[in-house]
């Protein structure tokens, strides 16, 4: 009986993703995902219906896994602004993100496997059992990584589904925020700068991962003492 839950969800699973691959292509999406103005035409070809397509939109970008959400985030702030662009994004990736989680948790490793490679998941998967909480917040707080993936692989380690939602909803938004800063023109940042920028994070994410731990068990141990 078990078994043939797991094989309807996973049929279900794959329908759903594939439909979803095929609107996409057959309304022209990945023609038009080569530039910013190209997916901002896409997307405003759906008007009065503009911003539920940029939420669907979204939200694949998170399940689907091909589509980068902040390429799209950048698009949705040309066309709608910075903040309503950022709001969506950040409601559509939180919402994909525990689709995926939850999928994974459900349906277990066979699933997981389906759609991550052998290779990534022996890459994160270790070092995310052990690391946790620590290794989530900075993978999703720097733009280095596949979030997406990461998500998935989430669903096969012990951490509680609350706990994984409220990560999600803490530390994810950053790179969509500055990604819909720089698409609505409220921010622009040179090249010398995304390279500072990303030397910078590396460097706190290595030494977040080292220390990570021992930071959070002293803030721990004192708030237990206050």
């Amino acid at each position: 009986m078990k078994k043939h839950r797991w094989n309807i969800t996973l049929a279900l699973t794959v329908l759903l993703l594939g439909g979803g691959l095929l609107f996409l292509w057959q309304t022209g999406f990945f023609a038009a995902a080569t530039s910013l103005e190209g997916i901002r035409a896409y997307i405003e070809e759906f008007s009065p219906y503009s911003q539920a397509v940029f939420f669907s939109v979204q939200l694949a970008s998170v399940i689907l896994a091909p589509i980068p959400s902040n390429i799209t985030a950048a698009a949705g702030a040309l066309l709608f602004g910075m903040w309503p662009a950022f709001l969506l994004t950040w409601a559509a990736v939180a919402l994909g993100s525990l689709v995926v989680f939850c999928l994974a948790r459900a349906l277990g490793q066979k699933f997981v496997e389906r759609f991550v490679s052998e290779k990534v998941s022996e890459r994160y998967l270790g070092l995310m059992k052990r690391k946790r909480d620590v290794f989530l917040c900075l993978v999703f707080l720097f733009p280095f990584f596949p979030d997406d993936i990461i998500c998935i692989l989430a669903g096969l380690t012990d951490i509680k589904r609350t706990r994984f939602a409220m990560i999600v909803v803490l530390f994810r938004p950053w790179g969509l925020l500055v990604a819909c800063g720089v698409g609505g023109s409220v921010i622009s940042i040179p090249l010398w700068g995304m390279v500072l920028i990303g030397i910078a994070g590396a460097i706190l994410f290595l030494v977040g991962l080292k220390y990570g731990d021992r930071v959070e068990a002293c803030l721990l141990e004192r708030m237990k003492k206050r």
